[in-house]
């Protein structure tokens, strides 16, 4: 399949999606709309029938897109969890966490900790840090929705700060490719102090978490948690299976303990740690050459085997039960898959037919932008585009080699600042979209409903999003002042979480 150029209407998919997804509150035939509508605009632009060709088209792209490794990732942790809490160790693990964390508060703080410390790989850390926290963070109150924000604001906005991660190789490997810096290294080590988005999320989640300033549909939900409505919506396993009383606590922290080691060995062995080249016998290049998804894939099922060694020779759980156990979890992951199926093809509609990121670089690249409006304008840009396409790495990929020509014909002081604003607006786009990944396997990982998720970070991010594009104002007109560019930024953000907090709390009380 061809890809052909059709103009505005490329973008016309997404927005249908997105638009379908925050009115009917229901993604899947949100995205399949959005997705037939792009097949449609592809079968009549290629002169195939509108009907038959628009299904086939759809199908095939589907079946192209589909990343078995992290299907297959899912299901392996849905099992691991299920086994995990039908030997009762999330019970014990909750009632251990319980009595150290006294508080609302140390709770949120935990769980953003934890979000922070697993830098390696966004699909990682959302799926894991939800696994890990949700017994603690129920006991005090806070809502799902509350624990999927603190999630994805510490997943994609961490990654692209840290110097060793899956995200750090896409983009040094991105940038070195302009040829504007020496090594992938220092041209993503050149870009961490001016990635504002990343800088500002992180903040907000930890100033959230202390104050509790909470604003916009948040509150309703945090409300509602205080009285008992957690908003989860994953299966109560308890409630359904016999859940062991010989759990211990260790018999969750060990199995998820074996997840981290064993995935963190595997990317380093498929990254080519231990292999023939020596070029990747240091760990941040054997980080960057691997495939993350592989390697999650086999530490998933070194866990699962960890966990068996754990619990069926002690008596915790029987065999029967624990391959029972499997099964279920499996099932328990069923309604994410599809959506991250769905989330796939429709950026596939994007990309690889309707062109919709070559539309909006043509876009950019016959305007008259003055110099010092390049960084804010290039973050717009940016996070429109993958807000649009639901995916990060697609977005810089698109746009760093556009970024740079254009700086350096331009405006060259403002080439570091102008490639962190598209590192950064690509990041905003992956954090929210409801089409995004991260986003989806955030809502997945904290058992909160999808668009309640989205509904709820939304303007969480968009904030964050609004104050970071003044940042880059100053940044362009400063040029590049890295001091006043940050400082201007995070007191933005402050003051208007205060206002927006003081404005939705009478609200809030009075309904």
């Amino acid at each position: 399949m061809d890809p052909i150029s059709v103009g505005w209407l490329s973008i016309l998919p997404p927005v249908i999606a997105i638009g379908l997804a925050l009115i009917t509150k229901e993604v899947i035939s949100s995205l399949m709309i959005g997705i037939l509508s792009g097949t449609l605009i592809y079968s009549i632009g290629v002169g195939a029938n509108p009907i038959v060709g628009t299904v086939d088209t759809t199908f095939k792209l589907m079946a192209s897109r589909m990343d078995i490794n992290i299907l297959l990732f899912l299901a392996l942790l849905g099992a691991l969890v299920v086994v995990v809490t039908m030997a009762g160790g999330s019970r014990a693990y909750g009632r251990w966490a319980s009595s150290k964390l006294k508080s609302k508060r140390s709770a949120q703080l935990a769980t953003s900790a934890l979000g922070a410390l697993i830098f390696i790989d966004d699909y990682f850390n959302c799926l894991t840090v939800g696994t890990v926290m949700k017994p603690v963070t129920d006991k005090y109150g806070v809502s799902r929705a509350k624990l999927a924000y603190i999630i994805d604001a510490t997943a994609a906005p961490v990654c692209i700060i840290a110097p060793i991660s899956s995200w750090a190789a896409a983009v040094g490997s991105s940038l070195q490719a302009t040829g504007a810096f020496e090594s992938d290294l220092s041209a993503f080590v050149a870009t961490i102090p001016y990635n504002l988005y990343a800088i500002l999320s992180i903040v907000m989640v930890i100033t959230l978490s202390v104050t509790n300033l909470d604003f916009g549909p948040m509150v309703k939900a945090e409300i509602a948690a205080s009285k008992g409505d957690l908003g989860a919506i994953d299966t109560k396993i308890e409630e359904t299976t016999k859940v062991s009383d010989k759990g211990r606590v260790f018999d969750m922290l060990i199995p998820i303990g074996a997840l981290i080691l064993f995935s963190i060995l595997a990317m380093l062995y498929n990254g080519g740690y231990w292999g023939d080249d020596p070029a990747y016998h240091t760990i941040g290049a054997a980080f960057g050459n691997c495939v993350a998804a592989e390697a999650l894939v086999l530490g998933g099922f070194a866990a699962l085997v960890v966990a068996f060694l754990l619990f069926v020779p002690r008596g915790v759980i029987g065999f029967k039960d624990f391959m029972g156990g499997i099964g279920e979890g499996v099932k328990s992951m069923v309604p994410a898959d599809i959506i991250l199926i769905l989330a796939w093809t429709i950026s596939g509609v994007c990309r690889d037919l309707l062109m919709t990121g070559e539309f909006v670089r043509d876009v950019v690249e016959h305007s008259n932008i003055p110099a010092a409006l390049i960084p804010a304008i290039i973050f717009a840009i940016a996070a429109f585009l993958s807000f649009a396409m639901g995916t990060a790495w697609g977005t810089f990929g698109i746009l760093i080699p556009i970024v740079v020509p254009v700086c350096a014909a331009v405006a060259p002081q403002l080439l570091v600042v102008s490639l962190s604003a598209t590192l950064a607006g690509s990041v905003f786009g992956d954090h929210c979209s409801p089409i995004s990944d991260t986003t989806i396997l955030s809502s997945t990982g904290a058992g909160c409903n999808h668009i309640q998720h989205v509904s709820t970070q939304m303007i969480y991010a968009i904030v964050t999003a609004g104050c970071c594009f003044v940042g880059y104002l100053v940044a362009g007109l400063s040029n590049a002042n890295v001091w006043l560019t940050l400082g201007t930024a995070l007191v933005a953000m402050y003051v208007v979480m205060v206002v927006l907090h003081k404005v939705y709390m009478p609200k809030a009380d009075s309904e």
